[in-house]
């Protein structure tokens, strides 16, 4: 009898602590992620992500989380931890994807790869820290490549630091610099204040805004009278100075609050920043002056793409969209036709009479606008750090991509038409190339820009 309870209580201690060690490794497993039956089911069900032309971009061979591509696109898939996607497409479509469903993106993984290519190439003769490009489709806002540099592998995410996450097109603010004088010249435009050929007096420096005011300065040299035309070629500030001189405050803000700065992109799901836009009522004469020519408010790469598309588009901008599917998101008319049209031929003829080697391709007619902006440390503006945009479209007269370029902290040649127009070049002869587009009989011959009819009388300075 006393041997059959010993053994009793021998058999009630082995299942006690057998239950008691089940309990530390499930308590384990929630608490430090150890390997769970449960987590490997929900992987192996987990959707894939897959570009516009059916190309795998992310899905899961066993228990494993599996990027094909390796870096192409890294930042924008993001990558996947214990508990599920932790940046990037895994993270914003995490639900979708853990649910089985596949998501198909707007990616185009030849141009994303050229994109990449041409950055990375850029950023190291530069001697640059980081840049970013995006490439949309000018009808319907989608995003075809939205390229970051440094690469980043997703397969081997462990190894990067949080920095090299970054999805530096939809996050990275930056001051746009001149590139944003292309739209100031639309706007001003569009209210019938200026035409393509109104002159200006344009010294070297001018003081503006009153009492309260500041010297602006031009740094390309210049004829001392300058046109419409010409103040984009040479990116002159002082000519910018005299083109916003009669607009109203609240009509330029208006304008540039439309092309999309100072407010979100309505893209589902996706992390994305907005930009920042002075309030109007903290406006004054310097305020819009430096405004126009991109000083004093902020944009991201993709948010700059989204509003040179407008000027693609016949003065109607679209959201960006990057998953195939969704629906469209914001829509409105910003300049008219007519407008954006005039436009377009003052920035083609910048790219072919201003910078035809550096943002050029002979036989095709290229459009754009250069912007070196310097970044503010402490409040101050650094003379030695620098933001290098290009923004443009092609082709010019009846466009079809939009593509705007961003390279932050050059020590080397860091102009915008000495680096990141070189960069839009070099993604847009790859477009022609993969749409094997015939170049003209021969280039075409510079042209004046259509004039529009004011509705009332132009400064002419």
């Amino acid at each position: 009898m006393e041997i059959k309870l010993r053994n009793r209580s021998i058999i009630i201690q082995v299942i006690t602590l057998l239950t008691f060690m089940f309990l530390v490794v499930a308590y384990a497993q929630l608490e430090w992620g150890l390997p769970q039956g449960v987590k490997k089911a929900a992987l192996q069900t987990r959707g894939s992500i897959l570009s516009s032309n059916g190309t795998m971009l992310a899905r899961t061979v066993g228990d494993k989380r599996v990027y094909p591509q390796g870096p192409m696109a890294g930042q924008l898939l993001g990558m996947m931890g214990d508990s599920g996607g932790l940046e990037g497409l895994e993270r914003a479509y995490n639900a979708q994807l853990s649910e089985g469903q596949d998501i198909t993106v707007t990616i185009d993984p030849t141009i994303q790869a050229t994109a990449e290519r041409a950055l990375g190439e850029g950023v190291r003769q530069h001697q640059g820290q980081y840049a970013s490009a995006v490439v949309l489709e000018v009808r319907t806002g989608k995003i075809i490549a939205a390229a970051s540099y440094p690469p980043f592998d997703p397969n081997h995410w462990q190894d990067y630091t949080p920095d090299d996450w970054r999805n530096h097109p939809f996050i990275d603010r930056f001051e746009p610099g001149s590139v944003i004088k292309g739209l100031t010249v639309a706007s001003v435009l569009n209210d019938g204040l200026i035409t393509p050929t109104t002159t200006y007096s344009t010294p070297m420096t001018r003081w503006v805004g009153g009492r309260w005011g500041s010297t602006i300065h031009d740094a390309v040299a210049h004829p001392n009278v300058l046109d419409t035309q010409g103040v984009l070629r040479y990116s002159s500030n002082v000519g910018i100075s005299h083109i916003v001189e009669h607009i109203p405050n609240e009509n330029l803000y208006n304008y540039l609050y439309n092309f999309g700065f100072g407010q979100s992109i309505d893209m589902p799901n996706m992390v994305t920043a907005s930009g920042n836009l002075q309030p109007l009522n903290k406006w004054t004469d310097l305020v819009r002056t430096t405004n126009g020519f991109g000083q004093g408010m902020s944009t991201t790469t993709l948010q700059l793409a989204a509003a040179y598309n407008t000027l693609a588009n016949d003065g109607h901008y679209v959201s960006p969209r990057l998953v195939e599917g969704e629906s469209a998101g914001v829509s409105r008319n910003v300049v008219r036709i007519e407008t954006s049209r005039t436009v377009r031929t003052l920035l083609r003829n910048v790219v072919r009479d201003g910078i035809p080697n550096a943002a050029g391709i002979q036989g095709f007619d290229l459009a754009g606008k250069t912007g070196t902006a310097q970044v503010v440390i402490d409040g101050k503006y650094s003379n030695n750090l620098y933001i290098s945009t290009f923004a443009g479209f092609f082709p010019a007269q009846a466009p079809r991509i939009t593509i705007a370029v961003m390279v932050y902290g050059a020590k080397k040649d860091y102009h915008g038409s000495m680096l990141a127009a070189p960069i839009y070049r070099d993604i847009t002869a790859a477009v022609i190339s993969q749409w094997a587009t015939l170049p003209s009989q021969k280039p075409p011959a510079a042209t004046p820009a259509p004039t529009t009819t004011p509705s009332g009388t132009p400064a002419q300075r």
